[in-house]
C-alpha cells in the first residue's frame, strides 16, 4: 500500500514545477502526507482521502486558505501548478502546501506539557488567531460554486449528521437513550438559536495548532465549513477539561478572542462542549474495525456522560 502512495505521490508531483526533491512520506491518516523539497521551501504533498470531500469542495477548502493565508494569517498557503489549479484531480486528488513551522500544542489524551504562564500565553494566542479568522471570512465574498459541509443544526443533530448519528451507536441502551434525550434538547436549543454563523475551521485541535515560540499557526482544514464559531472555541476547550487549569485556559482564549471580535453566544458553551464530544461518538461508530478508533470509543463515551452530568443534570437523571 505504501508503494502505491509513493508512486501516487510521484505522479502528482509532476504537475508542480516547483517541486525539487522525491516525496517524503511522513502521515498516513484521513489524507496522506509527504514532504517534498520546492523552489519556494519545504512543502506537503497531500493525497486526499478518496469519497470524503467532493472536488468542489476540496477546491473551496484551497480557495480559503489561500484567502486566509494573502491576509496575513499563519495557515498553509496553497501553491498553484503550472497551469494555475489548486488541485490535481485523479485516483487521489492532490494539493500542495507551503510547510509550516511549530510543533503541535499537545496531543489526545495527554497532559498538556507546556508549562507556566506560557499556556495562558498561548491560549490567549489561539483565540485571537481564531476571531481573525473568522473576522476575515466574515469579509470575504464567496467565490462563485463554494461549497464546504455545513456544521449547522443539521450537520450536528439532523437525521444525517456530519459524524454520524452517534444515538445509534453499537452502545449501551442507557447510553442511546441518554443521547436521544441530549440530541432532542439540542435540538430545540438550535431552532431557536441567532447564534454566530458563518465559515470555522471546525477541528482546532491540539494537534491541529502549531506552536513556535508565542505565535501559532492553524494546520488541517479538511473538515472546515460553515457553523456556529462557538463550535470552534468548544473544540479547541473540550481535550482540556482535565487539566488543572482548565478554567484559566477558557478565559484566556475567550480573552484572546474578544480582543479581535465580540465573543460569540458563551452562554452555548457548555451545550456545544457536549455536543462536540458527541460527534466523536458518531465518527468512531462508523470507524470500529480500525483497532485504533475502538479502543478510544471507552473514552470519548466517558466524556460524554461526564459532561451531559455535569452541564445538563436534569437529562442524565434516570426519572427523566
Amino acid at each position: 500500500m505504501t508503494d502505491d502512495l509513493q508512486r501516487l505521490a510521484q505522479v502528482a508531483a509532476l504537475a508542480w514545477p516547483q517541486i525539487t526533491g522525491r516525496p517524503t512520506l511522513v502521515m498516513q491518516r484521513e489524507n496522506v502526507v509527504f514532504r517534498v523539497e520546492t523552489t519556494e521551501g519545504e512543502c506537503a504533498l497531500r493525497l486526499h482521502r478518496p469519497g470524503y470531500r467532493s472536488p468542489a469542495e476540496l477546491q473551496s477548502e484551497l480557495t480559503w486558505m489561500a484567502m486566509l493565508a494573502a491576509e496575513g494569517m499563519d495557515v498553509p498557503a496553497p501553491l498553484r501548478t503550472a497551469d494555475g489549479r489548486l488541485l490535481v484531480e485523479g485516483t487521489r486528488a492532490a494539493s500542495l502546501l507551503r510547510w509550516l513551522p511549530g510543533t503541535p500544542l499537545g496531543h489526545t489524551d495527554e497532559p498538556l506539557a507546556i508549562t507556566g504562564m506560557r499556556r495562558t500565553t498561548l491560549f490567549h494566542a489561539i483565540g485571537r488567531a481564531m476571531a481573525t479568522v473568522h473576522d476575515l471570512s466574515d469579509r470575504w465574498n464567496l467565490p462563485s460554486g463554494f461549497s464546504r459541509p455545513s456544521w449547522d443544526r443539521e450537520g450536528l443533530v439532523g437525521e444525517a449528521p456530519l459524524w454520524g448519528r452517534f444515538w445509534e451507536a453499537e452502545i449501551s441502551q442507557e447510553d442511546q437513550v441518554l443521547f436521544r434525550r441530549v440530541r432532542d434538547h439540542a435540538r430545540n436549543i438550535l431552532s431557536k438559536s441567532e447564534a454566530d454563523f458563518g465559515l470555522i475551521h471546525a477541528d482546532l485541535v491540539r494537534e491541529n495548532v502549531l506552536v513556535d515560540g508565542d505565535n501559532v499557526r492553524f494546520i488541517d482544514f479538511d473538515d472546515s465549513g460553515f457553523g456556529y464559531r462557538i463550535f470552534d472555541l468548544a473544540t479547541a476547550l473540550l481535550k482540556n477539561l482535565d487539566e488543572p487549569d482548565y478554567h484559566d485556559l477558557q478565559a484566556a482564549l475567550c480573552d484572546g478572542y474578544s480582543t479581535r471580535r465580540p465573543l460569540p453566544d458563551i452562554e452555548l458553551l457548555p451545550i456545544f462542549l457536549v455536543l462536540r464530544s458527541l460527534t466523536y461518538v458518531g465518527w468512531a461508530a462508523t470507524r470500529m474495525s480500525e483497532p485504533a478508533i475502538a479502543r478510544r470509543m471507552p473514552s470519548y463515551l466517558a466524556t460524554c456522560r461526564k459532561l451531559i452530568r455535569t452541564v445538563l443534570p436534569d437529562l442524565a437523571d434516570p426519572r427523566y
